[in-house]
């Protein structure tokens, strides 16, 4: 089964996936059903009571009432301050501040669209290491950079740790921040209220998820800095979107897909992960902004009825060729528990290209690698898809995103699971906080006198199951390496470990 778009430039071969379409359409329909009442602007979110329009981003004029004049306002407000600061002259980098849904989607904008002469080059700080956010710190030049925070919440930890150490570091050469920064963030947050004083701040609304904010603010904003064709990127989206609403499963590449990840994982018991390879540098960070995008939208424990499920689909990937020399091996060798997406260019974007062979150049190894290791994972009996893109442009990136966000939306809807919400992630978040509340109470129980992780919690009346013990001495010992206020003595093991003050 093929799907092509020659204006899209776009198609979609589910020769090797083994997939049978009999009954696929009918099978879809409430999912298509779901889809459009999405974007007619119902509540998707039930735990938040909020829609879900990412889809209006591109084509304002399919909002409800009143959202499209916003939807406007914000993208001209970001195009004229991209264009205001470019006129300044001033700025030759820009440091985007961000993690998950606030990095991912810039991120690979830049990275596969980014050129030696963009109007800035961009970096990320997208974690609360501390050895990386001095490294990157450490090689920007202040008075040439913008810093762009992006925060939904304006309450995101590691975004916040990364802004309190980019201040940190413009203070101690003693430049001022507030002109040189910028803030994207929902009105009346906490960086909202934080970036009054700042050179400009952005909203975003709560109707846009993190994995699908791309195409707000969060994404078009750095790439306008960058010197992308935003516009081009929107239209090839919008029209991806419109080529999705097809309600027939062959005449609808987001449709196929869903289709074939919920044959291929087992009706999303994951019994197969998906594994991306595509076979172009700058598609590199695709396995990763589709990890988000796929995993925390439908890896769900319960589906919308209560029912225990516990669904989802693995994403995980690097590029072809590279990984023919790594784990393609198990791919084709190893046990049944994948399948694979290609994605090939077939305009390989450079000219004047040496010959490697007679008649052959580097771009047709590249895509006889791919051809080569397509057979030799069909001979071996194992799925696989192919994406091909005609060229990789503004408008082709921005069709692969809607592509994926709406195959996301049907998949999720054949496992009946919401894909607009993620509690796990916000578990992962309060399990966080209580590891860092207990910190004081520790090093007020040391101050006692030496002893052990498990001693140490019980002077502090805190919690000392096994799981309590190995988090009190991972922090401790960590303090203890760093020299902060705490010495190791060490015994036999996690349990014998004794602690004192420094």
């Amino acid at each position: 089964m093929t799907w092509r778009d020659l204006d899209l430039g776009l198609a979609l071969d589910l020769s090797d996936a083994r997939v049978e379409l009999a009954g696929a359409t009918e099978a879809l329909a409430p999912a298509f059903a779901a889809m459009a009442a999405l974007e007619a602007g119902a509540v998707a979110n039930a735990d938040e009571g909020r829609q879900v329009g990412h889809y209006w981003l591109r084509s304002p004029e399919l909002a409800p009432a009143g959202y499209g004049p916003e939807i406007v306002r914000v993208r001209e407000t970001c195009r004229t301050l991209a264009a205001a600061l470019h006129a300044e002259r001033q700025f030759t980098t820009l440091l985007v501040l961000g993690i998950g849904g606030s990095a991912l989607g810039p991120q690979l904008v830049a990275d596969a669209l980014g050129e030696p002469t963009d109007r800035m080059a961009v970096r990320f700080l997208d974690n609360t290491d501390p050895d990386g956010l001095a490294r990157v710190i450490a090689q920007l030049d202040l008075h040439e950079t913008l810093v762009l925070c992006i925060s939904k919440s304006g309450g995101t930890p590691e975004t916040r740790n990364a802004l309190v150490e980019v201040k940190a570091a413009f203070e101690r050469a003693e430049i001022a921040f507030a002109p040189q920064a910028v803030a994207v963030t929902g009105e009346g947050s906490v960086l909202w209220n934080e970036a009054a004083a700042w050179r400009a701040r952005v909203p975003m609304w709560d109707w846009v998820g993190g994995r699908t904010s791309v195409t707000s603010a969060v994404g078009l904003l750095p790439a306008f800095l960058q010197g992308i064709d935003v516009d081009v990127l929107l239209a090839g989206a919008a029209s991806m979107d419109a080529a999705t609403r097809r309600p027939v499963v062959a005449q609808n590449p987001a449709a196929l897909l869903a289709w074939a990840w919920f044959q291929l994982s087992g009706g999303g018991r994951n019994t197969r992960s998906m594994v991306m390879l595509p076979y172009r540098d700058r598609l590199v960070l695709l396995s990763r902004y589709l990890q988000q995008l796929v995993m925390e939208s439908v890896g769900k424990t319960l589906d919308r009825k209560g029912n225990a499920v516990c669904v989802g689909l693995t994403v995980y990937g690097n590029k072809g060729s590279t990984d023919q020399h790594a784990y393609v091996q198990q791919l084709r060798d190893g046990p049944d528990d994948h399948f694979v997406t290609f994605v090939q260019v077939l305009d390989d974007g450079w000219y004047g290209a040496a010959e490697v062979e007679p008649g052959i150049d580097c771009g047709d190894y590249l895509q006889g690698l791919y051809l080569g290791t397509r057979r030799a994972l069909a001979e071996a009996g194992h799925p696989s898809i192919t994406l091909t893109l005609s060229q990789l442009d503004a408008f082709r990136l921005g069709a692969v995103i809607a592509l994926y966000e709406r195959a996301v939306g049907l998949f999720a809807e054949l496992l009946d699971v919401n894909a607009y919400h993620q509690p796990g992630v916000e578990a992962g978040k309060k399990a966080a906080a209580r590891v860092l509340a207990a910190r004081p109470k520790l090093l007020a129980a040391l101050a006692e006198g030496p002893a052990s992780a498990a001693t140490l919690l019980a002077r502090a009346s805190l919690p000392a199951d096994p799981t309590d013990v190995r988090e009190a001495h991972a922090q401790l010992w960590r303090l203890a390496v760093n020299e902060r206020g705490v010495k190791l003595v060490p015994g036999e093991g996690v349990d014998t470990d004794q602690f004192s003050v420094r």
